[in-house]
């Protein structure tokens, strides 16, 4: 009778440890963020960086706070990157942090998969400035302007401020849309033919390379009015306008060199997918265009080169396009061979095709983030916005473009010493009669 009885108290046990295990949860990485795990390396992080500066300064003790009581809103950024036999895939995190630190230097460091409790974020603040760094898996610039921007507002609330929810500040007493952790991707890849892509090599940026663990970064704070009135007089929209003085700038420094023959100059551009797919995912929607100019075609006006790319955006930026370039990216992904091919064959071949292939199908990344919007109760408390695009793959330069109220700034990164095409591209602005404000965390820094 005893053994019996003992049997059944371990069988009711059991049950009981069955039925209060929860299922198990896990995220399968969108179509962009496949890319990103295979490619990082000691110099490449696949990183991002979203800033935001206050008008006071930053008391951690009170955004440590934030940050933990902000993050559950997020289950998406709120996980481990684990590996499995065909695919790498997203796990809850349930262990301490991330925890906010004071801010480094050279930031968008590589962040090793296993570190800071198998974080992919992390958060930093100095002075008046709190930024999040997130790893690409995660999501884009859009998703992660919502952690940030709902963490400043938990953050002013703490602070006995008023702060209503709106834009990009989302409700934390609300459970996650299930839309906003879907792969969107998957939802409109379903064009019937894909566009050929072109895949001729292009101008590519010589530049001495920094120490390891460097990063080097140059703002510039522009006013909104001034660069929409010199936009307008080229018949151009503001981000026209700034690809088009980025062209210049690089096609300047291919002229300042000495080649055998010119090449094309092609910037890589991120597009928005959620402007023209609805979707409230906080994942990766975006998709790549490639403005350019051939100087090998004869020389160009900067009148000519912005007529350029004013025609690119109009002919290349609409939905038939957008929808016909990430249903080839999603038929990869959909292929059934490729699905059962070991991961460690897939990483081979993922970065031989990057590095060998789309690495050199651009001269520079340039993005816009446009401008942003707060709730009104939440404007007084904020000064600007900043976007890094993280460390270049290449020894090249990356430009970001974000904006709030009258405040423009333009983001340059890099990872060498020269500064030729931030010098070019700041003075052709200045030559256009904006004023520009620069910041930088170079030593010695040239003078623009």
């Amino acid at each position: 009778m005893k053994k019996k009885q003992n049997r059944s108290n371990q069988a009711d046990g059991q049950n009981q440890t069955l039925s209060k295990r929860e299922p198990k949860i896990w995220y399968k990485l969108d179509l962009s963020a496949i890319v990103y795990p295979t490619l990082q390396r000691r110099d490449f992080s696949s990183v991002y960086r979203l800033s935001v500066v206050l008008k006071e300064p930053v008391r951690p003790d009170i955004l440590q706070q934030a940050a933990d009581i902000a993050l559950t809103r997020f289950p998406t950024y709120k996980t481990a990157i684990r590996k499995g036999l065909f695919w790498r895939y997203l796990e809850p995190n349930n262990r301490p942090g991330p925890y906010v630190r004071k801010d480094i230097r050279n930031f968008c460091m590589p962040m090793p998969f296993k570190a800071g409790n198998r974080y992919l974020l992390r958060i930093y603040y100095y002075e008046c400035r709190i930024s999040l760094e997130a790893h690409h898996c995660l999501g884009d610039g859009t998703g992660g302007m919502c952690v940030l921007q709902t963490i400043t507002a938990v953050y002013l609330r703490l602070l006995g401020h008023s702060v209503s929810n709106g834009y990009f500040v989302l409700d934390v007493n609300k459970d996650p849309d299930p839309e906003e952790l879907e792969d969107a991707y998957m939802r409109y890849a379903n064009a019937k033919v894909c566009p050929a892509r072109p895949g001729e090599k292009t101008y590519r940026v010589r530049g001495t390379r920094e120490p390891f663990y460097t990063f080097n970064v140059i703002d510039g704070i522009l006013s909104v009015r001034e660069v929409k009135k010199v936009a307008d007089a080229y018949h151009a929209t503001i981000t026209e306008y700034l690809n088009a003085v980025l062209l210049y700038a690089l096609l300047q420094k291919q002229l300042s060199e000495w080649h055998l023959k010119l090449r094309p100059v092609k910037i890589a551009m991120p597009v928005n997918l959620r402007r023209f797919f609805p979707s409230k995912t906080l994942r990766n929607f975006i998709t790549m265009v490639y403005p350019a100019i051939d100087p090998r075609l004869g020389e160009y006006t900067f009148e000519e080169i912005v007529s350029q790319v004013h025609n690119y955006m109009r002919y290349y930026i609409n939905e038939k396009f957008l929808k016909g370039d990430i249903t080839t990216n999603a038929n990869t992904q959909r292929n059934p061979f490729i699905r059962i091919v070991p991961l460690f064959i897939k990483d081979f071949v993922v970065r031989q095709f990057y590095t060998r292939v789309q690495d050199k199908n651009s001269s520079a990344g340039l993005t816009n983030m446009g401008a942003l919007k707060v709730p009104d109760d939440m404007k007084p408390y904020i000064d600007r916005f900043d976007i890094y695009m993280g460390q270049p793959f290449s020894s090249r330069t990356n430009c970001a473009i974000v904006s709030f109220e009258d405040v423009l700034t333009i983001n340059f990164a890099s990872s060498i010493m020269e500064t030729d095409v931030e010098r070019y591209f700041f003075r052709k602005l200045v030559k256009d009669g904006i004023h520009v404000t620069i910041e930088s965390n170079r030593k010695n820094l040239q003078e623009l």
